[in-house]
């Protein structure tokens, strides 16, 4: 498995608790929840970091906030950055409350995010 299912329990149960609507996709070998038919936030373990990262999605304008953080890193799956997106390691997701900082980000954001064009599945 290329995530953490103890954090994706915490993650759902967080999204619970704050009442919000959610929907999950394995993806890009780890898991990704998605609120409004748009991503919200993903998990999964970084060969690179060698533990498992949080994924959010929290736009350009808290971007430049968080990225200062220690905890925070460029989320760059193809070598390249996303603007918008950051990894956070664990220390920066450690206690619940640290935890549901970060999905607030993700959900203020998510409004104003752009859904992914669906894709035609091929016949």
């Amino acid at each position: 498995m290329a995530y953490d299912d103890y954090l994706a329990d915490r993650i759902r149960q967080s999204l619970n608790e704050k009442r919000t609507p959610f929907t999950e996709m394995k993806m890009m070998g780890g898991l990704c929840f998605k609120v409004d038919n748009k991503m919200l936030c993903g998990i999964h373990i970084d060969k690179k970091y060698g533990d498992s990262l949080l994924m959010a999605r929290i736009g350009e304008q808290a971007y430049e906030k968080e990225i200062l953080k220690d905890y925070c890193l460029p989320m760059d799956f193809t070598g390249r950055p996303m603007r918008g997106y950051i990894f956070i390691t664990p220390d920066g997701f450690d206690s619940e409350i640290d935890l549901s900082y970060f999905l607030d980000l993700c959900i203020a954001f998510n409004p104003l995010a752009k859904a992914s064009k669906s894709r035609k599945k091929k016949s």
